[in-house]
């Protein structure tokens, strides 16, 4: 199949994702969408919303959905690293045998992250980056394609461990969950509340989802895209020469590199999405919010003015 009858292809296995989707879940189709184009892109993203807003549910329907394992992590403040990367044991032969933790499957929902103390968050940030585990001196790969959705709760932060700001980095897309609206929370009391049971098919294999994977990176970026993208990063920056008074007066700290790569593979997903065979402005700034808002850093002027980030980021667009 050529480049440009996949992504014909991929923009059709997409709107039948979506409605296998929407058999479950009512409404979050922002969310959805960029939890998908994190998916896809090869990413991993964090979601911040309150508790009961269906966000394990969600995981497990887009896991369904796209034909892969999920499993998901209860994260706690007694949680060990062996917990979550499998440890080594005796087993009847006096061998030593490596039992896999939860954290080898395809979609791990990491849940209250900011729960757990560092050293077990630190566990998964070789799995995100590397998509490997290295357990007594021995490296074990993870199956592809592999994504980590990790969840906190905005509102219980005593007792919270809070992500370092080189980890929240690890994640490409900040995806916050808002309340659903009045309509949409009547639909989800009538379906929840009935003996109806939704069975959600499969429409992808492992294979398929890695193989859109390598076409999304084959998309080609016009160089206008790509430094259009690199400014906008570099307008975070309070010390760069692109960064504007407003910046400098609210922002102590902006984004990385990795900010950049993300918003312009993010980009190329969105592009796709839309049977588009090249990114351009427009889909770098439908991207740019979710990219940015965990990677800049307020000061307390800010804070004590009621600016948010994505505030700050809608004036440098």
């Amino acid at each position: 199949m050529s480049d440009i009858a996949a992504i014909h292809n991929l923009v059709q296995k997409r709107a039948e994702l979506k409605n296998e989707i929407a058999k479950k879940i009512v409404g979050q189709e922002a969310v959805i969408d960029q939890l998908l184009l994190c998916v896809f892109s090869g990413g991993h993203a964090l979601l911040v919303g309150v508790p009961g807003l269906a966000k394990t549910l969600m995981v497990n329907t887009i896991s369904e959905a796209l034909g892969l394992q999920f499993k998901r992590i209860q994260f706690t403040p007694d949680l060990m690293p062996s917990d979550i990367l499998g440890s080594e044991i005796l087993d009847e032969n006096r061998q030593f045998k490596f039992i896999k933790g939860p954290v080898f499957s395809n979609i791990i929902l990491a849940d209250e992250i900011n729960r757990t103390p560092p050293k077990t968050q630190a566990a998964l940030l070789e799995a995100m980056q590397e998509c490997s585990v290295t357990i007594a001196g021995v490296n074990h790969k993870l199956d592809a394609p592999y994504f980590v959705l990790a969840t906190q709760n905005p509102i219980e932060q005593e007792g919270t461990y809070p992500l370092p700001e080189a980890q929240l980095d690890r994640f490409m897309f900040a995806v916050k969950l808002a309340y659903p609206t009045f309509e949409e929370e009547v639909q989800v009391v009538k379906r929840t509340t009935s003996d109806a049971a939704y069975k959600i098919n499969p429409l992808f294999t492992a294979q398929e989802i890695i193989d859109f994977q390598h076409l999304i990176r084959r998309i080609p970026v016009a160089d206008n895209v790509v430094e259009y993208a690199v400014s906008l990063v570099g307008k975070t920056r309070p010390d760069s020469a692109l960064a504007t008074d407003f910046v400098k007066n609210y922002l102590d700290w902006g984004a990385g590199p990795r900010a950049s790569q993300n918003l312009i593979l993010a980009a190329k997903a969105h592009a796709a999405f839309n049977g588009k065979f090249s990114p351009d402005i427009e889909d770098v700034v439908a991207v740019a919010t979710p990219i940015l808002r965990h990677r800049i850093i307020k000061n307390y002027k800010a804070d004590a003015e009621g600016i948010t980030e994505e505030m700050i980021i809608a004036k440098l667009i």
